[in-house]
């Protein structure tokens, strides 16, 4: 009983510091403007530290609180399940966090903590694996798989050693990242950050990657692919700026969300102090250079980023012996990590399908609420989960990764290429009057230029 309440109070103080936490604005000194602000659609939080949204124009912001957007209603006097999944796993944080340093387990009273640490370490013994279960993984891990995940690439990598990081610091800043990241999103949520991560893993290991990129560039690059879509809110681009919200004003309406993430982003290294024993140019370096990643999965520049990769593959110009054009390949395989979902085995990649579409649909049910011009590929009464898929795959992912095997042509290259296409066949049986419902065939492409910029499209892009 003692070890159970000395549990539930550390709990319940671990709970009290996060909440203290959110909300938080910091400044960067040189231009004065916002660096992070979390919890998007608190507007208590924001009138508190001084900072509301001007109110203009037709549609005024609304107020929703992105933090309960995709909620689903308790029943009354039921305790959260993610209250409980909390207290349960406690001990499992402490069993996991010696798991993660190689230490012994002092005091194994909980078997089934044991078990699923277990599982989860067997699993990441293939995390180079493209059929990766991230959902199983997640479970396994009671929610925390992208702590788990990406503290055992960096160790797995080297890097914590190489670059003197302190391991306390970068369980904090991990656990930090975990926790901004919305679980009530269905998609754009912390399982979503570490599936990115993971594919991101599968990339850096193909040949001409591994042989070129430099440690700098395998943590910049696994540092992006976790953090790109950091406090998400769940809804696009155009939503924000439809509804003047403040991070629209904030960014002018560009890449507002990506902005956003980056930020977010920096302000959590700055926050933990993970980069604070390197030489202040560098840290800025690795920030400056986190951000060029990030934006990089703004899909409304889908086409420039495509049309410049495809120019270096014809011209064969690229060097990854140079560090831009390293960069530009990282920029690459980021946006492809972003939205490789249809190019995982089916088991896999129709659940993400199913997901995203359910957060397109919300979008646009709230929307419709507030008559607001419904968004492409939000209004369910107009789409499909099939019609949505295929337009995506055929306007979005296979440009994308055609190119991708062009540039690494790979045994993994060709596999995803090969789910692609069994995915694409699978959702068109699923598509009734597949012909007559080309009217999605033909109005795809419209959206496809409309959608790049709305992210609804990119599924996993993060707009994303």
């Amino acid at each position: 009983m003692g070890i159970a309440l000395i549990l539930s109070i550390i709990t319940i103080l671990v709970r009290w510091i996060f909440s203290k936490r959110r909300g938080a604005i910091s400044y960067d000194s040189s231009d004065q403007t916002a660096l992070y602000i979390r919890m998007l659609g608190d507007v208590r939080v924001r009138s508190q530290v001084g900072f509301e949204p001007e109110r203009r124009g037709s549609h005024p912001y609304l107020g929703v609180d992105f933090r309960t957007l995709h909620s689903r209603a308790e029943s009354a006097g039921s305790i959260p399940a993610r209250r409980i999944r909390r207290l349960f796993s406690f001990q499992r944080h402490l069993l996991s966090s010696r798991l993660l340093r190689g230490a012994p387990h002092l005091n194994p009273l909980h078997i089934l903590d044991e078990d699923y640490c277990g599982q989860a370490k067997c699993m990441l013994e293939k995390v180079g694996s493209w059929n990766f279960d991230i959902f199983l993984f997640d479970r396994l891990t009671n929610g925390n798989s992208l702590v788990f995940l990406t503290f055992h690439l960096l160790s797995q990598y080297g890097l914590i050693e190489l670059f003197q990081l302190d391991m306390v610091k970068v369980r904090r800043f991990l656990v930090l990242v975990q926790e901004d990241y919305h679980n009530q999103n269905p998609y754009h949520n912390a399982v979503h950050a570490a599936d990115v991560t993971q594919a991101m893993h599968c990339y850096l290991r193909e040949p001409k990657l591994a042989q070129s990129l430099t440690s700098f560039d395998i943590l910049l690059g696994l540092l992006a692919a976790a953090t790109h879509d950091l406090d998400h809110p769940g809804v696009n681009q155009p939503f924000l700026i439809k509804t003047n919200h403040y991070l629209a004003a904030l960014y002018r309406n560009t890449s507002v969300l990506e902005n956003h993430h980056w930020r977010s982003a920096v302000g959590l290294l700055r926050e933990t102090e993970l980069f604070s024993h390197l030489p202040a140019e560098d840290s800025l370096s690795i920030e400056r250079q986190l951000g060029s990643l990030i934006l990089a999965t703004d899909i409304s520049r889908q086409n420039e980023y495509l049309s410049r990769f495809r120019t270096h593959l014809d011209e064969n110009d690229l060097n990854l012996g140079n560090a831009s054009h390293r960069h530009f390949v990282l920029q690459m395989a980021l946006k492809c990590a972003d939205i490789c979902n249809p190019c995982r085995p089916w088991e896999l990649s129709k659940q993400w399908s199913e997901k995203v579409t359910e957060e397109f649909f919300h979008q646009g049910d709230i929307e419709k609420k507030h008559k607001l011009e419904i968004s492409p590929l939000c209004d369910s009464e107009a789409n499909t989960i099939a019609s949505v898929q295929i337009g995506f795959m055929t306007y979005v992912v296979e440009p994308l990764f055609a190119e991708w095997a062009r540039f690494s042509d790979t045994r993994l290259s060709q596999t995803m290429l090969g789910h692609l296409g069994l995915n694409k066949a699978s959702w068109s049986t699923m598509e009734p009057e597949a012909s007559g419902s080309s009217e999605d065939g033909e109005s795809d492409p419209a959206r496809a230029s409309e959608e790049p910029s709305s992210r609804a499209l990119t599924q996993g892009s993060p707009e994303s």
